[in-house]
């Protein structure tokens, strides 16, 4: 389970993991999303940078985000067992990031709150979370973690190419993993997917959305060319991976301070194109060093039309078309759950007693069993033997 930097919902995945020697069969049983309630999200926007918060908020928002964790466990366990699904053995709980704190270009700390002993006590089942904190001790950013999965997916392809293919997560922030025959895979935080949109959309009172659905506001909008270079002139964008970012930095306040030093105004639509084109070129330019020439993208973005054909026209603007930008459904996998498939792996890894990060991706010293271990009530703790995976085969299931 887990709830991105867009802060909109809970994402579930139930998943059968099989070891087969170095092959991991994966099939997906049960795929939801679980809205947070309206008063809940207030709450925890209110609390997120560059906000001032108190123990008192932390506290309730740790209580209540758990809660809602619970209920989205919950709610998946039902339904997985009206449709015969079989026993469920544990749950990971990657929980709400509210704070990554990044000092110069190294990770110092993360925070997610969603209390995992709520997902226990209603649940009755033992529940793996916290799972950034071991990576980051160790030296890495504790992102992007969702690299296990992307390394393991995009190996076939990989080994049928003669250079890099990539991974995209279009997020509330947008990360890469890029993957190489021959050398180790790298991933970074490239900067905002739909963070800035979405600041911008919710805060404007023309409107009750809290996201530009479809790409309808951006498509009705033109990019603004001297505001687009103030946001292109973020320093984050120069920084060498391994590196980690989020809405520390890319905030609503963030866009007006740019907008101040642009020193004109802007429409909404016209703000949106614009935001939408920083996403395009930050991206393009990410692909473009990386060399890759195929894109396999993922997250909410995937629904944008609007901005998966802006990153495919700033890529074909620079090589004339030869860098392809599909989803993950390409290679069999949901491109709205992946994340959720990633840290159910990384749950599995943990109870298996398997490293979860990958660390040529986040920078670690080395590989790191991830997270802490909450036992059921009874003190159940599902262990057991397997091998690392080298592959992973999407087993083809039917989630609802």
């Amino acid at each position: 389970m887990i709830s991105g930097t867009s802060h909109d919902g809970i994402d579930v995945a139930i998943c059968d993991f099989t070891s087969r020697g170095g092959e991991l069969a994966v099939t997906v049983e049960h795929v939801g999303s679980t809205g947070y309630a309206a008063s809940l999200r207030s709450e925890l926007v209110a609390a997120l940078p560059p906000a001032a918060v108190s123990l008192g908020d932390v506290t309730r928002l740790d209580t209540l985000i758990g809660q809602a964790f619970a209920d989205a466990a919950a709610a998946a366990l039902a339904a997985h067992r009206a449709r015969g699904g079989g026993p469920v053995d544990a749950i990971c709980s990657h929980g709400q990031t509210v704070y990554h704190w990044v000092d110069e270009g190294r990770a110092l700390g993360t925070l997610q709150l969603g209390q995992p002993a709520w997902i226990v006590e209603r649940t009755g089942l033992p529940v793996v979370s916290d799972v950034r904190a071991a990576d980051l001790a160790a030296g890495g950013q504790g992102a992007p973690l969702v690299c296990l999965l992307d390394q393991l997916v995009l190996a076939p392809l990989v080994s049928a190419s003669p250079g890099p293919v990539a991974a995209l997560n279009l997020g509330g922030i947008a990360n890469l993993t890029v993957c190489r025959p021959g050398a180790d895979p790298y991933a970074f935080d490239i900067g905002p997917a739909n963070a800035l949109v979405d600041a911008v959309v919710a805060a404007d009172p023309s409107t009750q959305a809290t996201f530009d659905e479809g790409g309808a506001l951006g498509a009705a909008g033109s990019v603004v060319p001297g505001l687009l270079d103030v946001l292109l002139a973020e320093p984050y964008y120069r920084q060498d991976p391994p590196k980690s970012t989020g809405k520390e930095l890319f905030h609503l306040e963030y866009v007006r301070d740019a907008i101040i030093r642009w020193g004109g105004r802007a429409s909404l639509p016209d703000l949106v194109a614009t935001l939408a084109e920083l996403t395009a070129q930050t991206v393009a330019d990410a692909v473009l060093s990386s060399g890759v020439s195929r894109v396999l993208a993922s997250g909410g973005g995937v629904r944008n039309p609007v901005l998966l054909q802006s990153i495919q026209d700033a890529l074909d603007d620079a090589t004339d078309g030869a860098v392809e930008v599909g989803t993950t459904a390409d290679v069999g996998l949901d491109p709205d759950c992946k994340e959720a498939i990633a840290f159910a792996l990384i749950g599995w890894c943990t109870l298996h007693g398997l490293p979860g990060n990958v660390p040529s991706c986040t920078g670690a010293s080395g590989p790191r069993v991830l997270g802490r271990l909450s036992p059921s009530p009874s003190g159940l703790l599902p262990l057991g033997q397997a091998d690392p995976p080298t592959s992973i085969v999407m087993v083809d299931g039917a989630p609802r």
